[in-house]
């Protein structure tokens, strides 16, 4: 069972009447969201990469892909091949079995349970929102110090089956220097905040590149600066982060993972996050 710890709405929750779905096999003490509200800007990124860094500094760390239709953590982690277990407990229930990485951290994602990881997932709203709390109560998590949910695009459902039903302690929000993001980031921020979840800040992807040479950092998308866009979505810039070719490079030969772990250039964006 998740502890109340974790929940952002601890404080004033009336335990005996709480609503907020529990995991059946394990203790979970902190979950915490990874949102942008608009595909492409590389969130399931930013969600590795925190639990790449959090897993290095000694925490029990797990990840929920909550991408149904469009799942990406174990591609990033280079576990698309493995499949995670069913296990049945039930005629009609089961209890899932996650994937570990390399390092440990435990993956749940329906690429997992599917055949083929190209596969399309063709579910209505409910189904999908079913399949995920199934995923998120019935896998065997353990004890783990942080779960991550890696967001799909929007503010639809699964967005906010998250932050009403999971006892979710706060969100971080990714985005990249360009308006049209920004617009659609900022309505996903506004969603969070009407929904009273608190938000540590945003992560701006895709902020410049940097030259091999001299060191110059070059924007790409646009000559705002990350603290223009986050001013504009009203909430703390936690870190601007450069395309890396060397991470795509390991990310495609499945080695994004200990690229990440060796790698000094991401150790600050946990520490900007201030978990």
């Amino acid at each position: 069972m998740s502890n109340c710890e974790s929940c952002s709405s601890s404080s004033s929750c009336n335990k005996e009447k709480c609503n907020k779905l529990s995991t059946k096999y394990g203790n979970i003490k902190n979950i915490i969201g990874v949102i942008s509200g608009k595909g492409g800007v590389g969130k399931s990124t930013i969600t590795g990469i925190l639990a790449t860094q959090l897993k290095k500094s000694g925490y029990k760390v797990g990840v929920l892909d909550a991408d149904i239709t469009g799942p990406s953590m174990p591609r990033f982690f280079g576990i698309n091949k493995k499949r995670a277990q069913m296990i049945p407990i039930t005629d009609q229930n089961v209890k899932f079995i996650p994937v570990e990485t390399e390092m440990g951290i435990k993956v749940i994602s329906i690429n997992l349970l599917i055949e083929g990881e190209d596969d399309p997932v063709i579910w209505r709203g409910p189904v999908i929102t079913g399949a995920l709390n199934q995923m998120y109560e019935d896998t065997v998590w353990d004890d783990l110090d942080y779960l991550l949910i890696d967001m799909p695009p929007g503010t639809a459902d699964i967005a906010l089956t998250v932050m009403q039903s999971f006892p979710i302690k706060s969100m971080v929000v990714v985005s990249t220097p360009q308006d049209m993001v920004s617009m659609i980031v900022k309505k996903v921020v506004t969603m969070i905040e009407k929904l009273n979840v608190p938000i540590l800040g945003v992560v701006e992807n895709m902020s410049y590149v940097e030259c091999g040479n001299c060191g110059e950092k070059i924007p790409v998308f646009s000559k705002k600066s990350g603290k223009e866009q986050a001013q504009y979505l009203g909430i703390p810039l936690l870190q601007e982060l450069p395309i890396d070719l060397d991470l795509v490079e390991n990310l495609e030969n499945g080695k994004a993972e200990s690229y990440i772990e060796a790698s000094p250039k991401y150790e600050s964006l946990l520490k900007s996050i201030n978990l």
